[in-house]
């Protein structure tokens, strides 16, 4: 490992991965060595294309087979956006030829695979993260010290987060997150897990005693061996009279919107997953009054809105970059932080936990 730079390999050729070549080359402590694919033409057609429109210098190597990727000395860390259904293998893989690991979401088809690939990665003293892109917005920053303050929202009562987006036919019959061998989890896992990680992150990472969950709908592809969850609610049920809620969904146009309320006021952000466009992201605080004089009733709409500024998207600002950065800080460390392997457990848990419930007609669940 250089001193200053992290080298990586992507372990597969998802489309997400274009935006994280991006992020890497952005995050000025990274350079991206190499992408392997099962097949090395298929590698080296991802490679042309994104070093088309971002190039790197030298440019990144095409691999044919993941074991070479994992067997080269010049990679330090690898992040992997393979399917969720084959993707504990080679996390494991990778972690034991020493390689940190960024691990796409959800990490697991269940609890028992992300303790594995966590504990796989403890034991080879390698960095495990997901690619849980807000957690490393600066925004966050300004969202704690608002809830925090003691006057903006007062004593915390309430969460609720949606994130959601209308996928057309062609998706709900042919992309790999409606085949239960590949991605069984569905919405839920897709986009479920950034409605629990954030209703988590708000309540300091404290656990919920109960959860709830609905499975609202559910479909597959024609070559699905089962159906897979395309529409999901759930509730979470914290200490001190503290609720949360989520809603995700492949069934209702873009969403991705979170309220945290309290007892003086509340806080919305419009965008907490995939900010909007431009280059500032923010969120509004409320504090609304209601007035009555004899007949009349007036609603007092009192708003401000906090706003920090970091581009959106595609610049060295944003959070994928400071995701790919922060990661890429620690490996060069030469420790590890234990959070973030906790915090992917605590995810899976409560996201099984509601599946168990909604396996079960929506019966309580304890996490206790």
């Amino acid at each position: 490992m250089s001193e200053n730079i992290c080298r990586w390999g992507i372990l597969g050729t998802a489309g997400i991965a274009k935006k994280n070549w991006q992020s890497i080359k952005n995050a000025g402590n990274a350079h991206l060595v190499a992408v392997a694919s099962r097949d090395t033409s298929r590698a080296q057609a991802y490679v042309d294309e994104c070093q088309g429109h971002v190039p790197f210098d030298p440019a990144p190597r095409a691999i044919g087979n993941y074991e070479e990727m994992l067997a080269s000395d010049d990679i330090d860390a690898v992040y992997v956006p393979l399917p969720t259904g084959p993707r504990k293998e080679w996390a494991i893989k990778a972690a034991q030829a020493g390689k940190h690991l960024m691990c796409e979401k959800p990490c697991g088809v269940n609890l028992e695979e992300v303790r594995e690939i966590t504990e796989a990665c403890r034991e080879a003293g390698v960095q495990f993260m997901d690619g849980v892109m807000f957690m490393h917005s600066e925004r966050l920053d300004k969202v704690r010290e608002t809830i925090d303050d003691g006057e903006s929202i007062g004593r915390l009562r309430r969460i609720a987060t949606q994130f959601s987006f209308w996928a057309p036919d062609d998706f709900l019959t042919s992309n790999i997150r409606m085949h239960s061998d590949l991605e069984p989890l569905g919405c839920l896992g897709d986009l479920g897990w950034y409605n629990i990680r954030f209703n988590l992150w708000a309540m300091n990472y404290q656990m919920p005693r109960v959860v709830t969950g609905r499975l609202l709908n559910a479909s597959g592809r024609s070559d699905s061996p089962s159906p897979v969850p395309t529409e999901f609610s759930g509730e979470m049920l914290f200490e001190d009279d503290v609720s949360a809620s989520f809603y995700c969904s492949f069934l209702t146009e873009h969403q991705q919107w979170a309220h945290i309320s309290g007892t003086k006021g509340n806080l919305r952000i419009d965008d907490f997953v995939l900010p909007y466009y431009g280059n500032e992201i923010a969120f509004t605080v409320s504090n609304s009054v209601f007035d009555q004089t004899v007949c009349d009733f007036n609603m007092e709409r009192r708003e401000r809105r906090v706003a920090v500024v970091e581009y959106s998207d595609s610049h060295p600002s944003s959070q994928e970059t400071k995701l790919f950065r922060n990661f890429s800080k620690l490996a060069l460390s030469g420790t590890t932080d234990p959070l973030w392997p906790d915090l992917a457990i605590k995810t899976q848990q409560v996201m099984m936990a509601c599946v168990e419930s909604a396996e079960n007609g929506g019966k309580e669940i304890s996490l206790s």
